[in-house]
């Protein structure tokens, strides 16, 4: 019995090492300036391709995120983590339904992982849904928050996320995809990659999936609400110009009355005249949207 006691504190130990391990390493703060090499996701993937004997190498091409399409962007953020700017780090929203969801259906299903979580996962651990791994996983998301900020967290989630079958990075999607580069992703484009992103080795951007084609669609409409996709673009801002003529006796918003009748007296009379100081404009700042 006593045997059995130390062994079962012994694995407890082993455990708490294990974990605890990752409050210190590692060295989470060179990601604020050094892009990572090979993420444990590749390396994990690597060696399901050896195990299946199958010949094949990680496709990935690292890219600044100013040269990532913000129609991208915007549709991976609507995708994976619609209140990634608001968090810090778990959105806890959004696991509450998750879990209530879960016992509905009487199994792990559905997830909450933010950005930032998918991240640590991605650079450090695997996809497995371990419960010591989810834990591993939360401590490494806290430190990045800490450590990174928003735009770093987000600029390397785009370029080492899985888009397909050996494709990590949104540069490396693009061009295998489209046979474009990530700046030129349209917001059509953009949708399709962000609705694959929940299984992008099962789901293709381009395949025939109902999933994919149904998800790309509300997440294109959502981008459509919120005014970050102007249909037809190209067509309103090249067409010409109609012909505006201005009916005489109109008033001019936003002139002074005094100039309006100053214009209607004699040049003689209005130039003699002193200028009065023109008064400062005056404007409320706004609060931009997400």
């Amino acid at each position: 019995m006593r045997l059995l006691r130390n062994l079962f504190l012994l694995i407890l130990l082993v455990l708490a090492v294990d974990v605890g391990r990752y409050f210190f390493i590692p060295d989470v703060s060179r990601l604020a300036h050094t892009n990572p090499g090979k993420t444990a996701f590749m390396e994990y993937r690597q060696a399901e391709w050896r195990s299946e004997g199958r010949d094949k190498t990680i496709e990935q091409r690292w890219v600044p995120l100013k040269k990532v399409s913000s129609s991208l962007i915007k549709a991976v953020l609507i995708s994976e983590d619609n209140n990634f700017w608001h968090h810090e780090g778990f959105d806890f929203k959004a696991i509450e339904g998750a879990l209530e969801k879960n016992i509905e259906a009487g199994e792990f299903k559905f997830g909450a992982s933010t950005i930032s979580q998918q991240l640590a996962k991605n650079l450090y651990l695997s996809p497995s849904k371990n419960p010591l791994r989810k834990i591993k996983e939360a401590i490494l998301t806290w430190r990045i928050e800490q450590t990174l900020s928003k735009r770093r967290i987000l600029e390397l989630y785009v370029n080492v996320a899985e888009w397909g079958d050996g494709i990590f990075g949104i540069d490396a999607a693009a061009r295998h995809y489209y046979g474009v580069r990530a700046s030129q992703l349209t917001a059509s484009q953009s949708a399709r990659l962000a609705a694959a992103l929940p299984n992008p080795v099962l789901y293709k951007p381009t395949g025939s999936s109902r999933f994919v084609k149904a998800r790309a669609k509300h997440i294109y409409a959502i981008m459509l609400r919120r005014g970050l996709v102007v249909p037809d673009y190209r067509e309103v801002m090249t067409a010409s110009d109609t012909p505006v003529v201005q009916p005489p006796d109109s008033v001019v918003v936003g002139v002074p009355e005094k100039l309006i009748q100053d214009s209607l007296l004699p040049d003689s009379v209005r130039y003699d005249s002193s200028p009065e100081p023109v008064p400062e404009e005056t404007s409320e700042s706004t609060q931009p949207g997400n």
